[in-house]
């Protein structure tokens, strides 16, 4: 077994972890596979609607399509498990999976398996929009926290520019659940199962990815945070 050197040791300590999921967007360089997890995390997030997919096309049967997602994000916690790692990032898409194929297989509608992210992503939406009208931008509690400026921004006439930049993120957020739900809730609305699942695979992962460029974009324009942060 070879022995890293010291400088090859000080190295990978002091190596940074890349930020994934929305604290992508304060990165020095915006890493697309990084901000949907990587490899493993696009995986984990697919994969269960994948194989919705290919069962339900193959079988037109509720069970088996329901099951079969279920088994697959069972094997990748299992996978996490042997390798040793944390399970935790994976356990919530299992929560997810599990609480989908109950609602489906207990309604006898397949489409029904896609029926909790269509509330999840109205839920957000509605959350969104209500923060705008309230004068309170979600994306700029969000960002500002992750930025050490929670609401300070709010308050600060110095921050009108990172009050304007927190509203277009919260618009810019509101769009993507937007157009989730418009695209989606008609095909629900249609028993389209098989168009649905191909819909949430598309836009999934790679327009979270999109929507979180374009907001790395905008947090990179901000003006610094003042030492300390203000929340106040």
């Amino acid at each position: 077994m070879e022995i890293p050197d010291e400088d090859t040791q000080e190295e990978t300590a002091v190596r940074p972890t890349k930020a994934t999921g929305l604290r992508s967007v304060l990165a020095d360089d915006f890493d697309v596979w990084q901000a949907v997890g990587g490899v493993r995390g696009l995986i984990e997030t697919t994969a269960p609607g994948v194989v919705f997919l290919v069962a339900y096309v193959a079988t037109r049967e509720i069970l088996p399509s329901v099951a079969a997602p279920l088994v697959a994000s069972l094997l990748l916690v299992l996978i996490r498990v042997l390798q040793r790692i944390d399970v935790a990032p994976a356990l919530g898409g299992v929560l997810g999976v599990v609480i989908s194929a109950v609602w489906a297989g207990r309604s006898g509608e397949a489409s029904n398996y896609f029926a909790v992210g269509l509330i999840t992503n109205a839920a957000y939406l509605v959350g969104l929009l209500a923060s705008l009208a309230l004068r309170w931008p979600a994306m700029g509690l969000i960002v500002g926290f992750m930025r050490g400026d929670a609401t300070g921004w709010r308050s600060d006439p110095a921050q009108a520019i990172t009050r304007r930049r927190y509203v277009q993120m919260t618009w810019l957020w509101s769009a993507l659940f937007g157009l989730r739900l418009a695209i989606q809730v008609p095909l629900f609305a249609a028993d389209a199962t098989a168009a649905l699942a191909v819909a949430k695979l598309v836009m999934g992962p790679g327009l979270f990815a999109l929507v979180a460029w374009f907001t790395w974009m905008m947090v990179r324009g901000l003006p610094p945070v003042a030492a300390g942060g203000s929340d106040n």
